[in-house]
């Protein structure tokens, strides 16, 4: 893990996962050298400095992109454009629910997000799912080099974790590494999370189904999709979601857990131990709000049915349960609970990332891609998509 900041593991988190999604180590640094003092206060004044150093940053980027385009610079443009995206998320994500400028400051995010998606030509699509009288907004990235003879690829289902969003999602890379092996991907902001929690006012649900099957109806009615290969992976607390959503919703082919998380009610209750990292300032604040809590009498008894005890049974199609050795927001031994209670998986794998291969820490933010391509094997393998190239494969006939 990198660790910028000595004594705050939570900015170290955001930091690595800005690197991780593309930020540049220079600007980082330009960024990050201000701010060590503001690393050891409080956190409504530590998150105030961080959001003031990234977020000029961003605009100076935005500064840059526009100079790009006034001279017929696109491609140029939309790269920094994204960078600005990936630092104006990283310091949102680390501010106080309610905390003043929050919401405009998520929304000049999704704003430059998709002037970069758009400059750049990336294959990614902003998509709406019905969900009750209202929609979950989501990414869509199509299967790239499909040998499916039919024209429908395989895709995986991808949901957020306590503090993700669909946008970090896809810029660490998975839908990118999939489409390549000719899986398509959605991104979604589930109930919780990204857009649907900020500016819909939806919150977590511990019945991750009721979500889970209006993006499996949504899929079927594409005419891209081959609706018996869709499956679901979730990151983080996403570790629990996915789980719960697959033994409750058999249309799903599949499931990957990247960050196993099989008893969250545990987990919060070391917490209140001070046992463990935190991923985000604020965080019991944060975590009432993504569950639409009251006080922490409500959250706590929200919180004991978080869990995939008497659940995973009921998985009956190919499940990969990962997990980093050194994970130090959720232990181990929570991963390996998962893998043994899937009993009636006719292909469950556990999967440990090492030191050897990177990817040790919580849901391999430290580093990501030799783990998201060890997920993104296995899904392929297990979907019908391919690991080598359409080119490679054709020369070996």
């Amino acid at each position: 893990m990198f660790r910028y900041f000595p004594t705050n593991y939570g900015w170290n988190l955001a930091v690595d996962l800005a690197l991780e999604m593309g930020g540049r180590i220079g600007e980082i640094e330009v960024m990050c050298a201000p701010l060590i003092e503001a690393s050891k206060q409080p956190d409504a004044t530590g998150t105030a400095a961080f959001r003031a150093a990234w977020s000029q940053m961003a605009e100076q980027l935005c500064a840059l992109a526009a100079e790009d385009e006034a001279q017929g610079q696109m491609i140029s443009a939309g790269d920094k454009y994204s960078r600005a995206a990936i630092y104006l998320l990283t310091c949102e994500r680390l501010q106080a629910h309610g905390a003043p400028g929050r919401v405009a400051l998520y929304e000049r995010f999704l704003e430059v997000f998709a002037r970069g998606i758009e400059l750049s030509g990336e294959n990614c699509e902003r998509v709406s799912i019905p969900y009750g009288n209202t929609f979950l907004s989501a990414l869509y990235v199509r299967a790239e080099n499909s040998a499916h003879p039919n024209g429908r690829a395989p895709v995986l289902v991808q949901v957020n974790g306590l503090d993700s969003t669909k946008e970090l999602k896809y810029r660490v890379g998975l839908p990118q590494w999939l489409a390549r092996r000719g899986v398509a991907s959605l991104v979604v902001d589930q109930p919780g999370s990204g857009e649907a929690l900020r500016l819909q006012g939806l919150h977590a649900r511990y019945d991750s189904e009721h979500w889970a099957s209006p993006i499996v109806d949504w899929l079927t009615q594409r005419d891209d999709v081959d609706a018996s290969r869709i499956g679901l992976e979730g990151v983080s607390l996403g570790g629990y979601f996915c789980p719960r959503a697959v033994a409750f919703e058999p249309r799903f082919a599949c499931g990957v857990v990247w960050g196993a998380n099989h008893d969250w009610r545990e987990v919060q209750r070391r917490r209140l131990e001070r046992e463990g990292n935190f991923p985000v300032p604020h965080y019991w604040e944060h975590v009432r709000w993504v569950w639409g809590a009251a006080d922490m009498d409500a959250f706590l008894k929200i919180a004991e049915q978080v869990h995939l005890d008497g659940v995973l049974d009921r998985i009956r199609v190919p499940f990969l349960v990962t997990h980093g050795e050194q994970d130090s927001q959720i232990p181990l031994h929570w991963a390996q609970r998962t893998y043994e209670q899937l009993v009636n998986s006719p292909q469950r794998e556990l999967k440990i990332f090492t030191a050897r291969e990177g990817g040790v820490q919580h849901s391999s933010f430290d580093n990501s891609a030799n783990a998201g391509a060890y997920i993104a094997d296995w899904v392929a393998r297990t979907l019908g998509g391919h690991t080598a190239s359409i080119k490679n494969n054709i020369n070996k006939d």
